[in-house]
This record gives C-alpha cells, sequence and structure tokens, in this order.
C-alpha cells in the first residue's frame, strides 16, 4: 500500500499518518521529518533547508525528491509507505511518479484531509513538538498530560519558530495557491479521496482508514517499464558512393593478378597508374602443340606394354619314340 496524505499544515495528517503506520506496519516518510533531521545535523541540505522553513517557503523539489528516494528504496518500506507532505503541487507529483516508477513503486492513492481556516489556525498555533522523537501535541486539541513534557520519552516539548500567526497566513496562502490544484491532479488518475478532517482523532482516523481500504480493493495496473529507444535509420548510401564501391571490388582480382599487393583503402578512389610498356619477351609455346603432344606420348605409354613383353619360346614336344617292329621269328 503506497499513499499520499494530503492536506494543508495543521491538517492533521502526520497524525493520522503515523496511525496508519501502527496499524498496516509500514512506514510514515514525512519529508518535513526528514528535512528537520537534516537541519539539526547541519548538513549542507539542512542549512539550506534551514532558512526557507523559517521563512515559511518551500525546499526545493530537488532536495526533497532526494531524500524521498534514499527513503522508500530502504527494506522497510517495500511493502508500501505512506508519504506525508509531499507533494505539494502539480510539478512535484509529476517529478514523483517519474522516480517512484522508476523503482517500481508508484502511488495507488491519495487521501486529502480537508479542514476549514480558522481551525488551521488554531491547530498550528498551538502546536507543540517533542525535541526528542518528534511526537506533535496540540494545547488545544491534543494536550500533553505535563505541560511542556512529552508523554511518550518525557522530552521536552517547543513551539516551532514557523508557528507564529504571520507564518502561518503565508502558509495557508502557500497551500490554496499551489497544493490545492494538485488535488485535481490525482482526481484526474481515479486516486483522490477526500474525508473531513474535523473532531476527535479517532474519528478522523475511522474515515481515513475507510479511504484506504477502499483504495486497497481497486485493482492497480501493472507498471510497464519505459520502452527502449527507436534506433535511428542508417541512411542510404548514395550513388555515387556505391559505384566506387562497385569499382573497388573489380579492381581487386586485377591487383591479385598483378602480384597480390592492393591498394590501401581510402575514402578517395585511387588515382589510375600509367603504365609502362613491358618488354616483350618469348611466350611459351602455345596450348595446342601440347596438346597434340600429349596424344603421341599416350599412344608410346600404350604401346609399352607389347615392346617390353618378351614372347616366352614354346619348348618342342618330346618325340615319341617310333615302335620298334618285331623282327621275324627265324625257322
Amino acid at each position: 500500500m503506497r499513499i499520499v496524505l494530503l492536506g494543508a499544515p495543521g491538517s492533521g495528517k502526520g497524525t493520522q499518518a503515523q496511525l496508519l503506520s501502527d496499524k498496516y506496519e509500514i512506514p510514515q516518510i514525512s519529508t518535513g521529518d526528514l528535512l528537520r533531521s537534516a537541519v539539526r545535523n547541519d548538513t549542507p541540505i539542512g542549512q539550506r533547508a534551514k532558512a526557507a522553513m523559517e521563512a515559511g517557503q518551500l525546499v526545493s523539489d530537488e532536495i526533497v525528491l532526494a531524500i524521498i528516494k534514499e527513503r522508500v528504496s530502504q527494506p522497510d518500506a517495500q511493502r508500501g509507505f505512506i508519504l506525508d507532505g509531499f507533494p505539494r503541487n502539480i510539478p512535484q507529483a509529476e517529478a514523483l511518479d517519474s522516480v517512484l516508477d522508476e523503482i517500481n513503486q508508484p502511488i495507488q492513492g491519495a487521501i486529502l484531509i480537508d479542514v476549514d481556516f480558522d481551525s488551521l489556525v488554531q491547530r498550528l498555533s498551538g502546536r507543540r513538538t517533542c525535541e526528542s522523537c518528534g511526537q506533535v501535541y496540540n494545547v488545544f486539541t491534543s494536550p500533553p498530560r505535563l505541560d511542556d513534557q512529552c508523554d511518550l520519552c518525557g522530552g521536552n516539548l517547543r513551539h516551532r519558530a514557523d508557528d507564529n500567526e504571520e507564518t502561518i497566513s503565508n502558509r495557508l496562502r502557500v497551500f490554496e495557491a499551489q497544493t490545492l490544484p494538485l488535488t485535481e491532479y490525482f482526481r484526474a488518475q481515479g486516486k483522490l479521496h477526500t474525508i473531513e478532517g474535523t473532531g476527535e482523532i479517532e474519528d478522523i482516523f475511522e474515515r481515513v482508514d475507510a479511504a484506504v481500504q477502499e483504495i486497497k480493493a481497486r485493482p492497480q495496473a501493472p507498471v510497464t517499464p519505459p520502452a527502449p529507444a527507436a534506433a535511428e535509420p542508417v541512411p542510404p548510401v548514395p550513388e555515387t558512393a556505391k559505384a566506387q564501391a562497385e569499382k573497388g571490388a573489380a579492381q581487386v582480382p586485377q591487383a591479385a593478378a598483378g602480384g597480390g599487393k592492393t591498394a590501401p583503402a581510402s575514402g578517395k578512389p585511387a588515382r589510375a597508374k600509367k603504365r609502362t610498356p613491358r618488354k616483350a619477351t618469348a611466350k611459351p609455346a602455345p596450348e595446342k602443340a601440347a596438346v597434340e603432344a600429349k596424344p603421341k606420348t599416350t599412344a608410346k605409354k600404350a604401346a609399352a606394354p607389347k615392346s617390353t613383353a618378351k614372347s616366352t619360346p614354346k619348348k618342342a614336344a618330346p618325340k615319341k619314340a617310333a615302335p620298334k617292329k618285331a623282327a621275324p621269328k627265324k625257322a
């Protein structure tokens, strides 16, 4: 649950934010508390914020946004948070939406606590703040049990320098001129819930909590990461460059035939060199003669077996002896 509490100075949004934080166990992020901590620690940002706060002016957006982004990035704010006191105008709201979208924690709803002018003056002029724990009291509406002593930690209560009548009037005028148009910004997004901010703190909280339940019940659109920038189209190659490229490609085989050397690549076309006439050299015998000689060589090789083959004389078969005639028998 990520919500923004809106309201004029003294509307009680800080008190209601603390009650919501206790119930839902999510941090209350008060830009005022963050800035006052920086002032108390006398940091460079705190020094710049101090002058603006004492004059009833608003601290620069750059400082506040940097503090908020760092705070909501901490582990305890991953389940949700309650922003108290920021944004105050439309440019701040747009910048805040951009910062929170980057870390996938967009605002889900805005609750405006509406209080009339006279009640605001009374609340602001009677406000007392604990110097130790920051607990806020009001001597008219929610006084401490002991004067000038905190009920929680026993710390001293102080009256803020910017809670005088002149500063209060200035702050309320700033709210009317700059912050009220912010309600239209959230209304256009369908996120605004307005409640009556007068009465007992518990009664106001019931109305605030009812608005929170409506915010939680409404389906939230998923955060879509920004689309990557489209690549710039590559300009077409001029016709003259194409012609030069084709000409260079045609010269590569010629360079290889002339000894394997190629001209170095450059943006300008190479000038054609004048060819020096070569001396006439004896030309090798034409291929035709070589072709004609091949059959003869082949014929010799083919006839070789006949010349090398020796005829083996056949031995005459032994003659059979003629049968001897029988000699005539003597009488």
